[in-house]
């Protein structure tokens, strides 16, 4: 009994220093990519922005639910999925607002930062993936930081279409697509945390 309690608080102590590491990537980034993105007037990159305090939250809420019970993890996962879902309802708005106003997104810079975007989400990737069939609270999180590398490819893609047709419409279409994988996470870790309360509820 005593080795399985051991087991546990030494997971919980793997699951702390996983978040801790990749709640600061991803605030860190959250700061840098909407500053750029703000600067490059990018749709794409402000969106992705989004999408790192996004899981910033997730893995602040994350680590609130280490060593709770099944429970308190998964309401934990749904609030994660609940921001989410605000988020990218937000980037949607900010997609609209730019089709009708206009942008002038500066290519380079897109690129640029989508590539600075990628290599820290690859380690965020890497960080995490000896949990990514754990809780469902590491779940969560393996999921959104597997959607952000998506985002961070869609995001270099649209810098190179920004350059080569010298419009700002690869931008905004990436900025949509990268507001879809958002909520496509949200609705995701949603079901997934729904399941879990109820397969607890039964027991």
């Amino acid at each position: 009994m005593s080795g399985c309690g051991c087991e546990v608080t030494i997971n919980d102590e793997s699951q702390k220093r996983v978040l801790v590491w990749l709640l600061g990537i991803n605030a860190f980034m959250f700061v840098i990519e909407l500053s750029v993105g703000l600067l490059a007037d990018s749709t794409a990159l402000i969106a992705d922005s989004m999408d790192m305090l996004a899981d910033a939250i997730v893995y602040g809420i994350g680590l609130y639910a280490i060593g709770k019970s099944i429970i308190h993890k998964a309401n934990a996962a749904k609030v994660s999925g609940y921001f989410q879902l605000v988020l990218g309802l937000l980037i949607l708005i900010d997609i609209v607002r730019r089709s009708i106003y206009g942008s002038e997104p500066v290519s380079f810079l897109m690129m640029s930062m989508g590539g600075v975007a990628l290599i820290a989400n690859v380690i965020c990737l890497v960080i995490i993936r000896n949990h990514k069939n754990d809780e469902v609270h590491m779940r969560a999180s393996w999921i959104f930081s597997a959607n952000d590398v998506i985002a961070n490819l869609g995001v270099i893609c649209a810098g190179i279409l920004v350059m080569l047709t010298d419009t700002r419409w690869p931008d905004i279409a990436v900025g949509f697509i990268v507001a879809c994988v958002v909520l496509r996470g949200a609705k995701m870790i949603l079901a997934d945390a729904n399941n879990e309360i109820r397969e607890a509820q039964t027991k």
